[in-house]
């Protein structure tokens, strides 16, 4: 019979692998939303994110929780997030045509600083000077990927990627709020189904039709999707989120590996050097979180 420290130590390393695989689906979706992107506008492709997830979502949800706590969530909350989830996966969309995955992974790495900056006013959380430096210290990292002058990336691209991990960074303040009272699936269900419903009506002025050749793409779009934020789910429901949560940065070594296999191409050393940068201030900030937790929970 294992002890209790055996048997915890054994969900930490499953919670591990399933961030690893969480990050590295995730990855694959981003990839086919790249190739997607190139023959589709950024809001059809994100009705077809949603759309794609949907149906797997929603099966998952009614297998393990029924239908009817699916209504019975905070309308106005959900409606905002879906919101949220619109521009973010459009603006993402808008970037990755033009911009590699390393780069845009880079930029978008500011996510979580922004999380710990918006907590302040949104769930009157207090954050320490030293907290506040390393956001500071994050955001020069993004500058320093941006390259504000004309022979960097600052271009609509570069500040879409901004916008989304911005509007990412409100719609998890609003997960925060939202898991006090709704479930997990009643929130992946209505985002994927807000997604598709609202982003399709913006998108329907320009619809492309779906060539056929790219609906293997679109499943494979689907699957990755769906598994992934599964994965992810189950991750920080067995893990500790400061041992989970730095995993997020191997996001950088997919897009890296991605971005060579399918476009021949690498991030230069500048975006290396902002990327760690950024990366740096994350992971100083997720333990100065941890120390701020044990003081106020020993």
């Amino acid at each position: 019979m294992d002890s209790p420290a055996h048997h915890d130590r054994r969900r930490q390393l499953r919670a591990i692998g399933l961030m690893l695989l969480a990050v590295a689906l995730f990855a694959l979706m981003d990839t086919a939303l790249k190739m997607l992107s190139a023959h589709y506008p950024p809001f059809q492709v994100a009705t077809i994110r949603g759309l794609s997830s949907l149906p797997l979502v929603l099966a998952w949800a009614l297998a393990t929780v029924g239908l009817r706590p699916l209504f019975r969530v905070r309308w106005s909350l959900h409606i905002l997030r879906g919101v949220l989830g619109i521009a973010m996966m459009a603006a993402f969309v808008y970037a990755l045509k033009s911009l590699p995955l390393s780069t845009t992974y880079s930029i978008f790495f500011v996510a979580p600083l922004l999380i710990t900056a918006l907590s302040v006013p949104f769930l009157k959380e207090r954050v320490g000077p030293r907290r506040w430096i390393a956001i500071g210290v994050g955001l020069v990292g993004v500058l320093v990927v941006l390259r504000p002058t004309t022979a960097g990336v600052l271009s609509l691209a570069g500040m879409a990627v901004l916008l989304s991990a911005l509007a990412y960074a409100v719609s998890a303040i609003t997960v925060r709020l939202l898991a006090k009272t709704d479930s997990v699936q009643s929130m992946m269900v209505w985002l994927m189904a807000m997604m598709a419903l609202g982003a399709g009506a913006l998108a329907y002025p320009d619809w492309v039709p779906v060539q056929r050749e790219h609906w293997p793409l679109i499943a494979a779009l689907g699957v990755a999707g769906a598994f992934g934020q599964y994965a992810i789910t189950l991750a920080f429901k067995w893990g500790e989120a400061s041992l989970i949560a730095p995993l997020e940065y191997t996001a950088l070594v997919w897009g890296v590996c991605l971005d060579l296999a399918f476009w021949g191409v690498l991030p230069d050393s500048i975006t290396w050097f902002g990327a760690a940068i950024i990366i740096g201030s994350g992971l100083y900030l997720l333990r100065r979180e941890k120390v701020h937790a044990e003081a106020e929970h020993p």
